[in-house]
């Protein structure tokens, strides 16, 4: 699927999924929606399972759409709690906010592909299609494979932010894919890829590169060496519901956030702020 996505199409994507969403939330039969970010997903799937099993007859149903279909639900009331997977926009306000964990964006190429390592100025030149092929960062004589997120991917809001910069686009030709675990299956299985993900979804099949001579880990993200870092918020619009506020303060207890962990995800602090 090689195209660039114009904003009336993400337009109408959000649409479509906000309207799927509403179309799951039954606020009758009670439970919760939680509607977001695919790269919280798959832990927020773990976390809503754990609960359900420890408040037999609470209902929590997990969806996808990306960071700002997320919001757009919550603030529609189609979702009871949304999940971002960055930062919240100057105009994205009603919104209350809830750190649930901490994550990393990792670059990632194939294992066979001998560049393991770059800079934050090769990244930017890859992405926006001013490097096109391995040889000339000193890899293998083939074109790059290049791997973006959606429109309305938190993922891919940040890694913009951090990587990209204000003033320098991803290459309309880069291949767009909808889910982290999309993104990381097309690496695996071509050489020539490269893709960027949460450092959660980092398995044995792909390799993180290091980047600026710092390689994604929990000690370099923790430490503050590896900058490519970004939060994953659980959001209600307004003060939580009691039902809500119930799994919120359920999915900071010590037990869940070992699962975070042990998902590959940094973990809030006692400290932290929500």
């Amino acid at each position: 699927m090689r195209r660039a996505r114009t904003g009336l199409r993400v337009t109408v994507a959000i649409s479509m999924a906000i309207s799927a969403l509403a179309g799951c939330h039954n606020p009758q039969a009670g439970g919760l929606t939680i509607a977001g970010s695919t790269s919280v997903q798959p832990v927020a799937e773990m976390l809503a399972d754990k609960y359900m099993a420890e408040h037999p007859g609470h209902q929590i149903n997990v969806q996808g759409g990306g960071s700002s279909a997320g919001i757009s639900a919550v603030l529609s009331g189609a979702a009871a709690i949304g999940m971002s997977s960055r930062e919240l926009k100057p105009d994205e306000t009603g919104l209350t906010r809830f750190l649930l964990a901490r994550d990393a964006i990792a670059l990632i190429v194939h294992p066979d592909n001998p560049v393991h390592e770059m800079t934050t100025e090769q990244a930017r030149g890859i992405f926006s299609g001013r490097i096109r092929r391995w040889d000339e960062i000193g890899g293998r004589a083939a074109r790059i494979t290049c791997i973006t997120r959606e429109e309305g991917s938190g993922t891919r809001s940040a890694f913009e932010e951090m990587i990209m910069g204000e003033d320098v686009q991803i290459a309309a030709d880069a291949i767009v894919q909808d889910s982290t675990g999309a993104a990381r299956t097309i690496v695996a299985d071509d050489r020539n890829a490269i893709a960027y993900v949460s450092l959660g979804m980092v398995t044995p099949e792909v390799t993180a590169v290091t980047l600026d001579g710092v390689k994604p880990t929990h000690e370099t993200v923790e430490s503050g060496k590896y900058r490519l870092c970004r939060p994953f918020l659980l959001l209600t619009k307004g003060p939580p519901s009691p039902e809500a506020q119930a799994y919120l303060d359920y999915v900071r207890r010590p037990d869940c956030q070992a699962i975070i962990a042990e998902e590959g995800y940094i973990p809030v602090k006692s400290g932290d702020a929500q």
